[in-house]
């Protein structure tokens, strides 16, 4: 698989990119999803003003082995989500399992969520749903500046 790296300053164009795109969407709160979507919804609240910010933290892995269902190791009680237009925020929706469960636990909770994320793979998509907004349209493996692979190489740990 094609593999991309990306720069902070690639990164930031990014953002700026889908703050674009989000910023006459009224939105109560913004939700990242832990961990590759907290730097990409800490830069959006930032961008758009968004005050309130909570987290979700699912696993669909364990070491190299696929769960047939996500773990929610930590996520926002319901009343905090009823009735609230959310945006969701994730680095990539590469099978769109991850965003797809949490935007399943929002709707449950009574929200309205709309998920944004800084790439869309189309072609590995696995549920029937897509992203709401995203930035940019790729194939390849995308290794975020914030990787340890890219701290390892820069010989910053």
């Amino acid at each position: 698989m094609e593999r991309e790296a990306l720069s902070w300053d690639e990164l930031l164009a990014l953002v700026r990119l889908l703050a674009e795109k989000l910023r006459e969407e009224p939105f109560d709160l913004l939700l990242g999803i832990t961990r590759g979507g907290l730097i990409p919804a800490a830069l959006l609240a930032q961008a758009l003003s968004i005050r309130n910010i909570l987290t979700a933290a699912v696993m669909f892995y364990e070491g190299e082995e696929t769960l047939p269902e996500p773990v929610f190791l930590q996520f926002p009680p319901d009343p905090l989500l009823f009735g609230k237009r959310v945006l969701v925020v994730d680095d990539v929706w590469d099978s769109g399992r991850t965003a797809y469960a949490v935007k399943g636990r929002i709707l449950q909770a009574g929200g309205v969520p709309v998920v944004a994320t800084l790439h869309f793979k189309p072609s590995r998509n696995r549920v029937p749903d897509r992203p709401d907004f995203y930035a940019k349209e790729t194939g390849a493996w995308v290794v975020y500046p914030w990787a340890p692979e890219v701290w390892l190489r820069e010989g910053l740990i």
